[in-house]
């Protein structure tokens, strides 16, 4: 039987404050176990949570950006659960009246754009992280309070691919407008995603299942189709799918059950009696909207309008901090397309995203290199071997007079240089003119050889090729 997929993803996103979402403790990543916590983290008696303006100010910015319809009056319930990465005992979010709602968010499938409607986006706070040790579990309270938001998909993915895609556009949206730092192998932004299949043509959705906490674009992909093939074997052989909650394994390729779900969940919901309802105003929210920084979409058509094509357009915008460099360095130059595929491929080869992220590499030399490229007075070889000098901080000029760089461009220099290799290899060109391409590669060898690499090769190609033409039999 053929069945039709049903996925709703929900987000969670921890937002890029300096402090927590209700104390003043620092918000941090890799510091030593239980030192960036305080009282109100932990939920000691007689303390107070006060809510960070600037968490409800990046929350926001997500709602506008998302299209979503913001309530100005902001409002907390307590979640109640006795977890032991939870010390209060309950958790602060927003249950009943969620800061963003019926939004949407526009991908790009095979099929054209499809749109995503987004049901909630609400704040909360996070959890304490948990280390199970052997018959140990360890508690980390350094998280516990770190401002969240989570943003809850409507049911309206269909694929696999669109899975990821949305995930992708989301975290893209996301980082553009620094909201998160969106590294989701530290944990910064985790999604939770609900599947489940019917037969096509029917309006019924299956039972669902939860696959939990995926941290990386690719995992999402992968998961869904592993779950989709389970819950797939499981429906052909007549057997019934169980609602529960699985985690992507990827050594085993395959979803593995983490908890049955039997029921819902009674968390005794109330209001937060210790926040009272908050106005925001409207010249506040027309205020963030309008000092947005440029989002995906807008810098992805301005690439466009570059001359870039869609797919190195699209590589760029998805590492935010390559796209800022490639900006950074595409004022200096009018080589913007050798400038986008020299930072697609040599870039990303040569320097790792913290490199990036912390801008080691000098835009100004960088675009120096760029620029003589695209006069071909280095060669893409040459420029290959300068290019590691520059990622050291290195100058251009400083680089080329110590390794003696530089790219022979004279006509009249070249054609000497080419006559020299044909006279010298006279079955080369009788094998050219019998159709053995391999000869023209090496006649170009032998001319770089004779030029220690320095010979222009798009010149010299064309001067070889006039030369052959010339001693036909």
């Amino acid at each position: 039987m053929n069945y039709e997929t049903v996925i709703g993803i929900e987000i969670h996103c921890e937002l890029k404050t300096k402090s927590k979402m209700f104390s003043s403790s620092p918000v941090s990543y890799g510091q030593a176990p239980n030192t960036s916590t305080n009282e109100i983290d932990l939920g000691h008696p007689g303390t107070l949570p006060s809510l960070n303006k600037n968490a409800v100010k990046q929350a926001l910015k997500a709602c506008i950006a998302l299209n979503l319809e913001i309530d100005t009056l902001i409002r907390f319930d307590r979640k109640n659960y006795y977890y032991s990465d939870l010390p209060k005992g309950f958790q602060i979010s927003q249950q009943f009246y969620p800061i963003g709602q019926a939004g949407f968010v526009d991908i790009e499938t095979e099929l054209g754009k499809k749109r995503i409607r987004i049901n909630r986006l609400h704040m909360e706070e996070d959890t304490a992280k948990q280390y199970h040790v052997e018959d140990e579990t360890w508690i980390d309270f350094n998280r516990a309070g770190i401002p969240l938001v989570e943003i809850v998909s409507e049911a309206d993915i269909r694929s696999a691919t669109e899975a990821q895609r949305y995930v992708e556009k989301l975290r893209t949206l996301l980082v553009y407008l620094e909201v998160t730092d969106g590294k989701m192998e530290e944990g910064s932004l985790r999604c939770d995603i609900n599947i489940s299949l019917r037969p096509e043509g029917t309006l019924p959705y299956g039972v669902k299942t939860e696959i939990k906490n995926l941290n990386s674009i690719a995992n999402i992909e992968k998961a869904v189709k592993a779950e989709i093939l389970r819950q797939s074997a499981l429906l052909d052989s007549g057997q019934v799918v169980q609602q529960a909650t699985r985690r992507y394994d990827d050594k085993l390729e395959t979803t593995v059950l983490m908890r049955q779900k039997e029921g819902t969940v009674d968390y005794k919901y109330f209001p937060e009696p210790n926040i009272p309802p908050i106005r925001i105003s409207n010249e506040w929210i027309s205020e963030i909207k309008q000092t947005l920084p440029e989002l995906p979409d807008v810098r992805y058509q301005r690439y466009l309008d570059l001359g870039l094509n869609a797919y190195d357009s699209q590589q760029l915008i998805l590492n935010k901090d390559l796209s800022d460099f490639f900006d950074t360095v595409a004022k200096q130059t009018p080589y913007t397309k050798i400038l986008a595929n020299w930072c697609l491929s040599e870039v990303l080869a040569q320097v790792d995203q913290s490199q990036l992220e912390h801008k080691v590499i000098n835009p100004e030399q960088f675009a120096l290199l760029i620029n003589h490229i695209g006069k071909q007075t280095i060669s893409s070889k040459q420029a290959k071997e300068i290019l590691p000098f520059i990622i050291k901080g290195e100058q251009y000029d400083a680089i080329v007079s110590r390794m003696n760089i530089l790219q022979v461009s004279d006509s009249e220099t070249l054609n000497a240089l080419v006559l020299e290799v044909l006279n010298e290899n006279p079955q080369s060109i009788i094998d050219y003119h019998a159709g053995k391409d391999k000869a023209l590669g090496f006649l170009m060898g032998q001319i770089m050889k004779k030029s220690k690499g320095q010979a222009n090769p798009v010149l010299s190609n064309q001067l070889v090729l006039e030369e052959l033409n010339k001693r036909k039999a």
